[in-house]
């Protein structure tokens, strides 16, 4: 445009407002170093002054350095021009570009509808623009989609060339403790053997330990008279530091795939909500965007850094979204995180309300359909924990020794941790006092707090020393367990012995479903008949065994055999025989009660023969009758109730009687009198009737 174009387009309108000079940069580097490109922005206000505007009235906007033009959510004086503009003070937004303003279609688009509804220009290298006209807003649309775009493809290309230094290991990344580049940029070891061998500790601890808890609690007992040992951390600055042991330090050891010596690129997912918002997720290890194996040096092998992960995620109690088993705990439930639904294919969770039982409630939370299945839990415990025991009996492995050895490797590796501790300790003293001999004396400022740092280097080795020379309170101990005789030779023959030690209090809970663990990979059950449920074990490397357990029922007619247990019990009570005698029969035939899953008791056959009017003694099928007196039955009879109708009202005190001492029973005067007071109760003209004990005098 020519300046006579440009002229017309300023307006006498345009000049009582302000001129707003809007610079940025899209970064802090680009403001220190693009200097020439801030010197030309901050030139624009020379323009303005040529396109007749006042001194007084030219405002700089320069609030935005440093700030990405990506979004206008970080960018106030982005605001503060948007704001000045809706309310009509501005004539004219110079820059030098119009992506400096924005290089974002979403935010720049608005300001040029506010633009053009307040009559305000725009100007930049090229010319001036109404965006009020069609050739002007179509001009300035064009460049934001063109600034828009350009950003993209900026951004695109470098994000190429960092995938691809990315895919051959070569990206430098931030690197976690125990691991430095040297001068040639090579990543090695930490040159300092205390952090290697801290570092070592962590991953054996957890080997041994299988929880990130207990490895922060043989961490905080471990030290010299159980004050600890510290975990080597990095600071914001990249310097060493030696800090105590927190949950948060040793799974981020564990899970970082550079001890592993590998390159991982995209371990997380960085997403915005609507507002802006950024929020990281982090991704499965099958979901990394990159991963180059053996590019550091390693601290543990690639197998063993994967079963790390895969013991991490099985300890993260998640039953039902990602089915992990979590940690042993103390409920009596033995199988809980490994029993699955033999319906649905879902993980099974435990109940604990009127007794322990399986339930598979995955669809009833997500579709909110019936409970699949509903499992007495005992009788399956029982059952696998005998199969458990099958298959330990040929196992010949001495318990006891491995314990001992394993603990006296423990003990080394802590006493080299002291060891190196004091030798750092010593160190840092001696470095203290050296940086203090150098000091000018004169120099009283640096010299007292030279003086501070060797007292406090020296305090902290006296205690290291002091706590080394206490008795430790660390569980490992060079000093052997001491076992009864019978115990360590359980422990000898573990297979053979275990299974009389498992009812004993020797071991609990969580030691018991760990036993199971190291052998069961799952159990899935599925109820086949109302008395039985079928289970399949399956056993670490692929093995599997099928059980058909018999479950306790709520009704006699819900067993498989109950009309078969039925006729012989009446058989055999019409041949004479007593109720233990068939109770015990009918259990050697593999018939049960409903609530007994391995026996037949002998209060079922008593229900089952009196229920068929079958009695050993008259007096089970004739009431009991003292003469003179009525019984609750005979009464119940006589008033044309029930007995429990008696029963309920001498319980609650509405008819006061007590029992005779001699036969044990409610007894209640055999005349016209009683009954009439009993049929007034019966109707509701009486509320109460008291017999006194000479009445019941028999």
């Amino acid at each position: 445009m020519t300046t006579a174009n440009l002229s017309t387009l300023v307006e006498p309108q345009h000049l009582t407002r302000k001129a707003i000079i809007y610079i940025r940069q899209s970064s802090p580097h680009q403001v220190l170093t693009n200097q020439e490109s801030l010197r030309l922005q901050y030139a624009l206000q020379q323009r303005a002054l040529s396109l007749g505007w006042r001194a007084e009235n030219i405002e700089v906007i320069d609030a935005d350095l440093g700030v990405s033009g990506t979004t206008a959510q970080a960018r106030s004086g982005f605001k503060d021009l948007a704001a000045q503009v809706a309310l009509g003070q501005v004539g004219i937004i110079l820059s030098v570009e119009v992506a400096r303003l924005s290089r974002n279609c979403s935010d720049w688009y608005p300001l040029l509808d506010v633009c053009a509804y307040k009559h305000c220009l725009i100007g930049d290298g090229d010319g001036l623009y109404d965006p009020g006209s069609v050739n002007g807003r179509l001009l300035l649309g064009l460049k934001g989609q063109l600034s828009e775009l350009e950003l993209h493809t900026i951004r695109a290309r470098l994000t190429a060339g960092l995938l691809n230094k990315a895919r051959r290991g070569e990206l430098a990344l931030v690197l976690p403790t125990g691991l430095v580049r040297d001068e040639l940029g090579r990543v090695q070891k930490d040159p300092h053997r205390e952090v290697q061998d801290r570092i070592d500790l962590v991953f054996q601890s957890f080997l041994r330990l299988k929880t990130a808890s207990k490895v922060l609690r043989f961490f905080n007992r471990a030290g010299p008279g159980g004050q600890g040992l510290l975990l080597p951390r990095r600071d914001r600055w990249g310097d060493l530091q030696w800090r105590k042991p927190a949950v948060a330090a040793i799974l981020s050891l564990l899970k970082n795939p550079a001890y592993a010596g590998t390159f991982v690129y995209g371990r997380s997912r960085t997403t915005r909500d609507v507002s802006g918002t950024p929020s990281t997720t982090r991704l499965a290890m099958d979901e990394w965007r990159i991963v180059v194996r053996d590019v550091y040096p390693a601290y543990v092998e690639w197998e063993t850094f994967e079963r790390i992960q895969a013991m991490l995620k099985d300890n993260y109690a998640e039953y039902d979204r990602n089915q992990t088993r979590g940690v042993p705990r103390p409920g009596s439930a033995l199988l809980h995180g490994l029993v699955y639904c033999g319906v649905c294919g879902h993980k099974m969770v435990v109940q604990y309300k009127g007794g322990t039982r399986y339930i598979c409630n995955y669809l009833r939370q997500q579709y909110q359909v019936p409970v699949c299945q509903y499992i007495p839990g005992d009788p399956i415990d029982t059952q696998v924990v005998d199969a458990f025991f099958q298959a330990l009996s040929p196992v010949e492995l001495d318990a006891y020794a491995e314990a001992q050895a394993v603990q006296r490797e423990v003990q080394a590796s802590l006493d080299h941790a002291h060891q190196q501790q004091l030798e750092r300790l010593r160190y840092e003293a001696a470095l203290a006092e050296r940086q203090f001999q150098r000091v000018d004396p004169d120099n009283r400022l640096v010299a007292v707090e030279l003086e501070r740092r060797w007292e406090v280097a020296l305090r902290a080795l006296q205690q290291a020393e002091d706590a080394s020379r206490a008795p430790s309170p660390s569980p490992a101990s060079t000093t052997p367990v001491a076992l009864p005789a019978e115990l360590r030779e359980a422990f000898a023959a573990i297979g053979q012995k275990l299974p009389g030690l498992w009812n004993q209090d020797i071991l609990t809970q969580p030691q018991k479903k760990a036993f199971l663990r190291c052998l069961i990979d799952k159990v899935v059950i599925q109820r086949t008949q109302p008395d039985t449920v079928h289970a399949r074990i399956v056993w670490h490397g692929g093995d599997t065994t099928s059980l058909d357990i018999p479950v306790p029922v709520g009704a006699r007619s819900d067993l498989a055999r109950a009309d078969e247990m039925e006729a012989l019990i009446l058989e055999l009570s019409r041949a004479g025989q007593t109720d233990e005698a068939i109770a015990a029969h009918l259990t050697t035939l593999g018939h049960r009660s409903p609530m007994c899953a391995d026996r037949v008791l002998p209060n079922t056959v008593k229900i089952i023969r009196l229920q068929h009017g079958q009695f050993l003694k008259r007096s089970q099928s004739h009431p009991r009758h003292v003469p003179g007196y009525l019984t609750v039955t005979e009464l119940a009879q006589a008033l044309d109730v029930t007995a429990h109708w008696v029963y309920d009202r001498i319980h609650n005190g509405c008819i006061q009687v007590t029992k005779d001492d001699v036969t044990g029973l409610y007894l209640f005067p055999d005349t016209p009198a009683t009954r009439e007071q009993l049929e007034q109760l019966k109707t509701g003209r009486l509320q109460h009737l008291r017999f006194s004990e000479e009445h019941q005098d028999v």
